[in-house]
Parts: C-alpha cells; structure tokens; sequence
C-alpha cells in the first residue's frame, strides 16, 4: 500500500492505495483514497474518507491539498466535488476495463460507450441516471431498430460502468435494470448428410479440409483454431487442449478464461498427422507461419458450401453442428456440456430437443404395469438423466 503523509495546519493527513475485493467475484481491485483527521481550532477532531475523483497519485495529492484548505477555512461541505458526468467517467471505466478484461471485452465496451450510451446518456451525472432514464433510453434504442438482445447487452455495460462507480465512491447505489425479454436464439447446423457433403466439397483444399473436419469434430470457436498450436495436440494419446483462442491477432485465453480437452477420434488423428507442417507453432497457419486471419478462414469455408450445393453457413454453426450430432446420437448433455466448454447447463439445453425420442421413451415407462424400466428399454438419453 503506497502512503504520502501530510502534517500540519492543525490536521494529519494521508492519501493512501487501498485494495479491496469484490465479494462477489473475489477480484482485487485498487484505488486511492483521501483521509483526513483533522483538528479544529476548538479541539474538535473531524475524519473524512473519500475516493479521488481522479484516481492519479498527483490527483489524490491535489484533491488532499483542497479538502485541507476547506477545512483550515471552515468551507468543506459547500464545494464539493461534482459527481461525475458518464461521458467523463466513462474514460476512467475503460482503464478499469483493460486491466480486468480480454481485449475483445475492451473493445466491445469502448464501442458501445462511443457509439450508444455516451450519445444517449453522456451529459448525465452518474447521480442523475434513474430507472427512468434506463426506460427511456430502452424506448429510443427499440425505436433505432436494435434489437432486445443488442439493448440488453449495452445496459449490461453500463450496469457494469455504475457498479464501479458505486465501488470507487461517486455514487451510492445503482438503479435497478429491467432486461428485456429476449426469444430463444435460433442456431443453424448441419445435418449428418450435409456435414459429409462439406468436408467432400473442401477436398479441393486439403489444408482448408482438414480445418473444417476439425471444427465439426471437436466443436472448436473459430478462435481457438486460429490459435490452435502444436504443443497443444497430442496425436499419440489422441487428445487436443483448448489453451488459448484469437481475437484480432492477439492471443488470450478461451471464453470463460478456461482450458478444456477435446478427445480426437482415429480419423481425425489421421488427418491432422497428414496435415502435419513445418511452417511455424500454428496447427492453421498462412505459408509464412503466421496466424489466420478472421477474413481469411471465411472464403475457403463459403467456396467449400457452395461446391458441396449448400447455404452458406459460418464457422460457428460448425461448433452448433458439433454439439447438435452428439445429442442426436444419445450422448448425455453433461458430457456435451463440457466438450463445448458451456459454463452453464442451461446453454447446452439449447440442443435438448434434438435428443431422438426422449419426450416418447420416457412418457412409454408410464405404460408398464410392473413398473420395471428396462422392459420399456428407454433411450440411452433417458437413463442419463435418470427419468
């Protein structure tokens, strides 16, 4: 904990870095912060305790050098510091941000602050923003045309933005946020004959081809392909670890900040031991060994759709393809809960209904007289969640 000390003018003063963990994530987070014992000419003493408005040592420094000024000349409390506007703060937020978030994540607040809540709300003191102005500002982003998903993304930002505000000091609570009701999402994926037309229609590129059978094999995000290294597969045991992913060009860990296996079948050993290069540490790479780029994996994918007679589909619904042949085949949905690298259970019951028969199979147990399961012979599925 760094300390300056100040003393004198009838006071004892310090500003001080203070660390703190939020109880809910258990995070450390740091900040300075101004305390004042100060003895009045009468003898009375008076503490107060405020975070810097900026939080810089040299601006702690100042803010102490006023906050004793206003006490040396009985002052304190008509000036005080104005709660910052969320334009103002929002630059602060953002360097929390990059010291507690993937690039990606910075990238998706700065942009959202820019292009939406500073616009919308950017004059306002953090004070100052109700649940009225989250209503109003929930109306006119329906009104632009974004959709329930987008909206609830962005107040999910500026919950965040209010919450370390809230932390720091400036504010004393944060105004309760009113999600808005979002459908089911809608996933697309191959079925079985489809997902064989795709890698035959990706023969034309063996390099591409072998990519592709990975991504329907092991339900890798496209930046955990790129990222994809090496070291990180093991042909012998037959097993791949999920280290890193990519976003942009930067390397950083997987969605959820964790590793995962991904167990590899036969063929697919085949084929990456045919795939095996030299170029550099990349599994995928460009001929000079760099990484892939976002752009350039998605040509070779479309060129592939197109020669196979498909619709045209991204590498995500590959992952979705993955997932959905697991649970069509009966694998139980905890299994495909951690092969995916779901944090929840509740986003593998997306698949849920692509299990054959499960509603029927286990409705038919009620149609046995003697109550024995097994004489209905349920689906594997069934057993698995021990209906």
């Amino acid at each position: 904990m760094a300390k300056v000390a100040f003393r004198g003018d009838g006071g004892d003063m310090s500003v001080r870095r203070e660390k703190r963990r939020d109880p809910k994530t258990g995070k450390a987070r740091q900040f300075w912060m101004i305390d004042v014992d100060y003895k009045h000419p009468s003898g009375r003493r008076q503490r107060v305790r405020k975070v810097a408005p900026v939080q810089t040592r040299r601006e702690a420094e100042r803010y102490e050098h006023q906050l004793r000024r206003e006490l040396a000349d009985g002052s304190y409390g008509e000036s005080e510091v104005a709660v910052p506007t969320l334009e103002a703060f929002a630059r602060e937020f953002l360097i929390y941000a990059g010291a507690n978030n993937k690039p990606s994540g910075v990238a998706a607040k700065e942009g959202a602050l820019r292009v939406h809540l500073v616009p919308a709300l950017g004059r306002h003191a953090l004070h100052k923003i109700t649940e009225k102005e989250l209503e109003y500002f929930k109306a006119d982003k329906l009104r632009a045309g974004l959709s329930p998903k987008t909206i609830n993304n962005l107040l999910s930002i500026l919950r965040q933005l209010l919450v370390v505000a809230t932390e720091w000091g400036f504010i004393a609570n944060v105004p309760r946020v009113r999600w808005l009701k979002v459908p089911k999402p809608i996933f697309d994926f191959l079925d079985f004959e489809e997902a064989s037309r795709l890698v035959e229609g990706a023969s034309a590129e063996p390099e591409w081809q072998t990519m592709i059978w990975l991504a329907l094999k092991t339900g890798l995000r496209l930046g955990e392909l790129r990222a994809l290294q090496w070291d990180d597969v093991d042909l012998v045991a037959g097993r791949l670890v999920v280290r890193h992913s990519a976003w942009k060009q930067h390397l950083g860990t997987p969605k959820n900040g964790r590793t995962r296996e991904a167990p590899l079948s036969a063929q697919t050993v085949k084929r990456l031991r045919a795939h095996r290069h030299l170029r550099g540490d990349f599994v995928f790479c460009r001929m000079d060994g760099a990484m892939l780029t976002k752009e350039q994996c998605k040509w070779p994918l479309w060129r592939a759709c197109k020669r196979a007679g498909l619709r045209r589909v991204g590498w995500h619904p590959l992952r979705h393809t993955f997932a959905s042949h697991l649970v069509m085949r009966g694998v139980p949905l905890k299994a495909v809960q951690e092969l995916m690298g779901h944090s929840t259970i509740e986003m593998t019951m997306r698949y849920s209904h692509l299990s054959p028969d499960v509603r029927s199979d286990a409705v038919a147990l009620l149609d046995d007289p003697s109550g024995n399961m097994a004489a209905t012979q349920p689906h594997p599925t069934v057993k698995s969640l021990k209906l």
